[in-house]
């Protein structure tokens, strides 16, 4: 049984959080994979989605889509990663098609890991590498994503929810294979690693090396579209990336609490909000959290 095997509807409960129920196992591709943006997260990747949608690439997949808009796309990234990382079953064209078969580019992690299949599978697609300084990119990766993924907190209500449920065993899965179990000790090893890797699987004419600030001009010129006449995206900074991820916590700790007050009545509910106040006071003392 893979993972996707594994899908269940999201409770009619859930009325804290917006996410959407696709099962992609449902879908092929309906549009053209045209560019593929295989940079690490933390190096404006969520900024570049926001510019490639405005300049019509639509839809443009990110980490977001997967982690806040549409959580059972969890379940076939984990079939991905259980192929590459385990060798468990198979993942390959007709996959990814399911998966990504309504975006006309992609971005940040966890697609970022597949590079090489990702470039295998869509030969024609145009690639953008957007790099940082290495030292940067690392401090801001140890304070957001390295934290998340080892976010007790994150842990303890996936127990309990439908959508973090999906979410939050995927995201540990591909931190801990694709940075070698420690991001702090071996992370900007890696990093180095895959932008060779990256280089070396694409010619020169096919791929685009971009830093932010540059603004719309080059991104323009390699894709061959207009530049619009707006100014460029500036999207998801460090500061504020815990509050959210808490507020989300927190949304989700809501839909559990009502689906047992529903389900299981009062007395089950109270004690539910009880012991995640108990965590949330308890917890961020003896994990460090904040």
């Amino acid at each position: 049984m893979t993972f996707a095997d594994q899908y269940t509807p999201k409770p009619i409960t859930d009325i804290f959080t917006a996410d959407t129920d696709i099962d992609r196992r449902q879908c092929k591709r309906t549009v053209p994979m045209r560019v593929m943006c295989l940079g690490l997260g933390r190096t404006g990747t969520a900024s570049l989605r926001d510019a490639l949608r405005d300049l019509g690439f639509n839809d443009t997949y990110h980490m977001m889509a997967v982690s806040v808009e549409n959580p059972p796309d969890a379940l076939l990234w984990r079939d991905a990663l259980a192929y590459k990382y385990d060798g468990v079953g198979h993942f390959g064209r007709e996959q990814w098609d399911q998966l990504l078969g309504h975006c006309q580019s992609l971005c940040d992690w966890p697609a970022i890991a597949f590079a090489k299949e990702l470039i295998e599978a869509y030969p024609e697609a145009k690639i953008i590498l957007t790099t940082r300084d290495v030292d940067s990119w690392h401090a801001s990766c140890l304070k957001t994503v390295d934290w998340r993924a080892n976010d007790p907190e994150l842990k303890m209500v996936a127990k309990w929810d439908w959508g973090s449920g999906l979410y939050q065993p995927m995201l540990y899965k591909f931190w801990t294979s694709f940075f070698k179990g420690d991001f702090k000790k071996y992370g900007k090893q890696v990093y180095h690693e895959h932008y060779e890797e990256v280089r070396k699987l694409v010619p020169p004419e096919r791929l685009l090396e971009y830093r932010m600030g540059q603004g719309w001009e080059p991104l323009c010129e390699f894709l061959e579209v207009p530049v619009p006449d707006k100014k460029f995206p500036h999207t998801n900074d460090t500061d504020g990336f815990v509050d959210r991820c808490r507020a989300r916590n927190r949304a989700q700790m809501c839909n559990v609490a009502f689906r047992m007050l529903v389900v299981g009545g009062g007395a089950a509910a109270t004690v539910l909000a009880a012991s995640m106040t108990l965590h949330r006071y308890f917890g961020h003392r003896l994990f460090g959290s904040s």
